[in-house]
């Protein structure tokens, strides 16, 4: 009997310590400080197009319910514009490469000698 009364009064003791570490115990400003949520740092490049190796070493810090939402939009919103003004640029070069074959086409054709229309 005696031994479990000690056992009670000694859970006791834990618990009222554990709580007061969690609370504050009157000490400081209150329970336990707010960590700061964990954000993306530095995920894409801003100074330079974005390449394959930067994808790949893509990694998102994970949330109560999975990955931030904010931050994953970000990602795709920058991915995205990047690869519409890569189409962009790539549908250029092929126009002006396509124009310059035509043009080259023309040119090479030659005109008919004087003395041969006659």
């Amino acid at each position: 009997m005696v031994m479990f009364l000690f056992l009670v009064i000694a859970l006791a003791v834990v618990v009222a310590a554990v709580t007061l570490a969690v609370v504050g115990g009157g000490e400081g400003d209150g329970p336990l400080p707010e960590a700061a949520p964990e954000r993306l740092q530095d995920f894409l490049p801003p100074d330079r197009p974005v390449n394959r190796a930067d994808v790949e070493s893509l990694r998102f810090p994970l949330a109560a319910r999975g990955y931030r939402m904010a931050d994953v939009d970000d990602a795709l919103s920058r991915l995205g514009a990047e690869l519409a003004e890569r189409d962009a640029r790539i549908a250029d070069l092929e126009s002006a490469l396509a124009g310059a074959r035509a043009g080259a086409h023309v040119s090479m054709e030659k005109p008919g000698r004087p003395e041969d229309q006659q």
